[in-house]
């Protein structure tokens, strides 16, 4: 009601009807969106700064209104909080011209915090970690290897020094597996490379030299204490939005690794279910039911032993990055992501006897897609399954898309404790002047945009053709990823989604997404598996749910 009078410019009954669709929890990134657009018209800068944050609170991924929100902070003089914003749209998008501009205009009217001046000597201070204890048949695991500090793409970062420090006392061997040094717990030690050269350091400035590779291997004498490696200021997950500096702690050892292209690699060595631990609090909110942490655990092992390798070309066998699994280790640890992986050891799900993709999205807004409709290879084993508890997924039509999508029938994937209900159920509004620019950089120059028009959708519904029809052309959007990339600034959260246009005063100056999930829709739902958790399934159960022809293979 409320857009049918923006688009009457009946403005005051507008601001009335959202207001009372907020009270009522109907559509609130949406509603905060079109109030704050009602307040920047009046030039009420901090209601609409208000509202347009409010829509962020709720749905960290809509960029349209984090945009404004900042414009807004900015004009009524909350420089702190706008150049805040404005800093996280640029990391998400270093394209985004308009945020970087945004920053250098306001900098200098940014207030700076105060800085303590540290005092003393730069103190490391190690977790007290329990070794994971392997059961009788495991004694032996698998070691692999793995980057730290990656970038997107999985590649090294550039880097000349490296600052570490073991929880105990430890050894360094070169690439021949000779020993060259040793030092004591707690020790701070640093890799330099320098000319070509590099050198190991130690708290004396004692300088001893290296090539192709030094392994730091600490060595715990106490069976109820895991040695530790803390690696001070590494950086994870550089140009994205939860890049974050300073020091990080892991099991195992530490190789460092002098590459061909005149650069040092650090990378963590140590056994497969360790490498485990440090990716499911990181992958999966810690709060989780414990079977659907399980679960997890299950894929997070499948998914490293089917891309084994995947970066060998770098020196090791996967990197910490999203590019294959995001691992923190010990800083990302969790008793209850612990206790999943201890009940799960050495657990996969195959498929003739090898592992399976284990892919997985954060929620599959009711039902998931196959491989193929998702514009990737066909895989037997990654086909549509629904979430849906009531809803009969078998008679689904397209008439059904529109009641699904706004107000949806129950669903395992519905659940939201510990994850934001944008997950499962979103809107996003994006300006028709937002989508020609998107168009024009990403494809090309259409014109003002008319029309949206899905052209094909798979079996669950996710859009898997779209027509973007412009005054000057047309452009034909394929495969998920690409859909979700063209739509929007930044990403849609899924291609699963109806599209409304709104005109005011007859002319198109909004679309309207209402949009269901978040991620590829393929294989293993998250939430899906939080919720079926809840309501007392099992982690084979949940497994066997998601990939029905793959086998939960255990080596015990």
């Amino acid at each position: 009601m409320a857009r049918a009078q923006l688009g009457l410019g009946e403005k005051k009954l507008a601001k009335y009807n959202l207001e009372q669709a907020l009270l009522a929890a109907s559509h609130p990134s949406l509603a905060n969106f079109l109030l704050g657009q009602l307040y920047e018209e009046e030039k009420n800068y901090k209601a609409a700064a208000k509202a347009y944050g409010q829509a962020v609170e709720y749905d960290h991924q809509f960029t349209e209104a984090r945009i404004r929100w900042a414009r807004m902070l900015e004009l009524s003089k909350q420089y702190n909080e706008a150049y805040r914003q404005y800093k996280i749209l640029f990391s998400t998008d270093k394209k985004n011209t308009r945020a970087e501009q945004a920053m250098a205009r306001i900098q200098s009217k940014v207030t700076k915090p105060l800085r303590e001046t540290p005092t003393g000597p730069a103190l490391v201070e190690h977790s007290d970690v329990q070794p994971l204890v392997l059961p009788p048949g495991l004694e032996t695991p698998q070691e692999i290897k793995i980057g730290l500090g990656t970038m997107a793409s999985g590649k090294p970062m550039p880097c000349t020094h490296i600052t570490f420090s073991p929880s105990h006392a430890f050894v360094v061997k070169n690439a021949q597996g000779k020993q060259i040094a040793a030092g004591k717990a707690g020790e701070i030690w640093q890799a330099v490379l320098e000319n070509r050269q590099t050198f190991l350091i130690s708290p004396q400035h004692k300088k001893i030299e290296f090539k192709k590779s030094a392994t730091v291997i600490p060595m715990s004498d106490n069976p109820t204490q895991a040695a530790t490696i803390i690696i001070k200021n590494l950086t994870s997950g550089p140009g994205m939005s939860w890049e974050s500096k300073g020091n990080k702690e892991y099991r195992g050892k530490l190789q460092i690794l002098h590459t061909a292209g005149n650069n040092l690699v650090p990378i963590n060595i140590l056994t497969l279910d360790e490498y485990v631990q440090g990716i499911i609090a990181a992958e999966m909110p810690a709060g989780f039911p414990q079977q659907a942490l399980r679960a997890q655990a299950v894929l997070a092992r499948t998914y490293a032993l089917k891309h084994l390798g995947k970066h060998k070309y770098y020196g090791y066998d996967l990197c910490d990055s999203q590019n294959c699994q995001v691992y923190h280790g010990v800083n990302a640890e969790t008793d209850e992501g612990n206790a999943a992986v201890e009940n799960t050891l050495g657990q996969t799900l195959a498929y003739h006897n090898k592992p399976i993709e284990g892919v997985f999205s954060a929620n599959c807004g009711g039902a998931t897609q196959s491989a193929k409709d998702a514009g990737w290879s066909e895989t037997p084993y990654l086909q549509t399954v629904s979430d849906y508890q009531e809803f009969d997924f078998e008679k689904l039509e397209p008439y059904h898309f529109k009641a699904l999508l706004q107000y949806p029938s129950a669903a395992y994937s519905q659940y939201n404790k510990h994850v934001s209900p944008a997950a499962f159920r979103w809107a996003r509004v994006v300006s028709e002047e937002e989508l020609r620019e998107v168009i024009k950089n990403q494809k090309k120059d259409i014109g003002p945009i008319t029309a949206l028009i899905p052209l094909q959708r798979s079996r669950a519904g996710y859009v898997t053709k779209l027509l973007v029809k412009g005054t000057q052309g047309t452009v034909t959007l394929h495969k998920e990823n690409v859909i979700r990339n063209n739509l929007s600034l930044g990403m849609l959260r899924s291609s699963y989604f109806i599209v409304q246009p709104n005109y005011e005063n007859r002319r198109l100056k909004y679309f309207v997404f209402y949009g269901g999930g978040w991620g590829h829709g393929v294989g293993f739902c998250q939430t899906g598996a939080a919720g079926r958790a809840d309501a007392g399934q099992t982690y084979p159960e949940i497994l066997h749910h998601y990939f029905p022809l793959a086998r939960l293979d255990s080596p015990l």
